[in-house]
């Protein structure tokens, strides 16, 4: 009787040592393969699985005061609704305005720190050359005669077609509310307002109009805040401001100062654009929340109130909704992954120094000087991070070989990404290899399952990273890979962290 079992527990071996063979086979990668789970049914999230409570939270004693943020065509957007037949941009315009946006901060990175970069190109000219202005504002607060022969030298901005998540404000006494898209690449906010001396874009809620505010004051031309502009004129005896965006958009007007209100919490005196002349890719937003390092951003304006500290976390689809904090409270403050904000790079962007990436688990071999010698930021508005090609090809290649290794079959390129994968008939969890971006500090950023893939279609799901032109060009790490995290930014400890699972 001892012998048929002493042969049965034979065969249970010889069966477990072939299983292990056959992994082995897969190779050392797929055989120690780390991975994530996608749900399926996230892929093309519909407006049946919105979920679209996040309230804006009164803030405690050593909190932070909060606010929703969501995606502008979203189903929880308040832009969303719309009865004049306009459509949300394809993915196809959305990827097309990303390059738009990537290749002005390249350029503006070169600009600003001495980069020498292939070409450069002189700054366009914004000519405010002004229609009838409106009787019901004054003379001496509308763009005047006098600035019909005044030129100024637009800085370009940043293209906003790519502004793809918005965010609550009020402004003014009694206070109104506009959803504008919210930016760290950008430094002054704005928004447009009567009289629109010669046009602005059609935008979703009424424009903000300074006679109806018991608290708007222009600014003075003569003020030192004048003097933080980066691009200015004057009429009146009062400060104009002028910006121009990467893709030909642009916002002109008067530089004031009114009471915003952030969530239930106030900042007086709050200086920003007036815009009463605009034009360009905007969608349906009011104007711009500037979350940059510049002297005219949010977060330097409030620094008193909040130490120039925040924190966003952007949803997993567009169909969730995220928030955005200000203060030293926040709770993912805790517990965030901490790198240093390297604040000698140059001004405005929110520089930050990458190390590593890994695929699956593995540290990619990639020389520490590819990373060092190109620099990296991390920025709200890009939608696709981007690489120097020799950190590209080894995490395209490296996802690639773990792709096959889970049998996934290939699709297409779609625009700027070039490793796709057709999804179709995959329900429940999809197994995908895990990637992280690892930065100085030891701070990690293991990308959720909802930021790997750019999805245009479920027959073409693609890898959500590109590769810049060169090695010499910055690493711009997106707003797809930061999906879930609360990103948060502090001025005065001068570093950036990351908090998973916030949103």
């Amino acid at each position: 009787m001892a012998a048929p079992c002493s042969c049965h527990g034979c065969w249970l071996l010889l069966l477990l040592l072939l299983l292990l063979a056959a992994a082995g086979a897969l190779g050392a990668e797929g055989a120690s393969l780390v991975i994530v789970q996608l749900d399926a049914e996230s892929l093309l999230p519909s407006a049946a699985a919105a979920s679209c409570h996040t309230p804006e939270q009164r803030p405690e004693a050593g909190t932070a005061t909060r606010m929703p943020i969501v995606h502008q065509h979203g189903p929880c957007s308040p832009l969303a609704d719309d009865k004049h037949g306009k459509k949300a941009p394809s993915h196809t315009e959305i990827l097309v305005a990303d390059q738009r946006r990537v290749e002005y901060i390249h350029r503006r990175v070169s600009e600003t720190t001495g980069r020498v970069r292939r070409q450069k190109h002189s700054a366009p000219v914004v000519e405010l050359r002004p229609g009838t202005p409106s009787s019901t504002r004054s003379s001496s607060s509308s763009l005047s005669s006098s600035a019909t022969s005044t030129n100024l030298p637009a800085k370009s901005g940043l293209s906003l077609n790519t502004g793809n998540y918005v965010v609550p404000i009020r402004l003014g006494t009694p206070a109104a509310r506009f959803t504008v898209v919210f930016d760290t690449g950008s430094d002054t906010t704005w928004v447009q307002c009567q009289p629109c001396v010669a046009y602005c874009y059609q935008q979703k809620e009424p424009l903000f109009t300074p006679t109806k505010s018991a608290t708007y004051a222009n600014i003075s031309c003569t003020s030192s805040y004048c003097s933080d502009l980066d691009t200015r004129g004057c009429s009146g005896g009062h400060c104009l401001y002028a910006v121009q965006y990467g893709d030909g958009s642009y916002t002109v007007g008067f530089y004031a100062q009114d009471t915003l209100t952030l969530g239930y919490d106030t900042v007086k005196d709050f200086r920003f654009g007036c815009g009463e002349k605009n034009r360009g890719l905007f969608g349906k937003a009011a104007g711009l929340m500037g979350l940059g390092r510049g002297k005219t951003s949010v977060p330097v304006q409030a620094y008193d109130k909040y130490s120039g500290v925040f924190a966003y976390c952007i949803p997993a689809t567009s169909s969730g909704t995220g928030f955005l904090d200000f203060g030293p409270g926040a709770p993912a403050a805790a517990n965030a992954r901490l790198t240093p904000m390297l604040v000698d790079n140059g001004p405005t962007f929110y520089y930050v120094g990458m190390t590593g990436i890994k695929v699956g688990g593995h540290l990619l071999s990639i020389p520490a000087t590819v990373f060092s010698d190109a620099g990296a930021l991390v920025d709200s508005g890009t939608v696709i991070t981007r690489l120097p090609p020799s950190a590209y090809e080894p995490l395209r290649s490296a996802f690639a070989k773990g792709m096959e290794g889970l049998g996934y079959k290939t699709a297409p390129a779609f625009s700027i990404l070039d490793t796709c994968y057709d999804l179709t008939g995959y329900q429940g969890s999809i197994a995908l290899p895990a990637v992280s971006l690892v930065f100085q500090g030891g701070a990690c950023l293991d990308v959720d399952a909802s930021g790997i893939l750019y999805v245009a279609d479920v027959s073409q799901a693609c890898l959500a990273f590109a590769a810049n032109d060169d090695d010499t060009d910055m690493t711009i790490v997106g707003n797809t890979q930061q999906k879930t995290y609360s990103v948060l930014y502090d001025l005065g400890k001068k570093v950036v962290g990351f908090a998973p699972g916030a949103c």
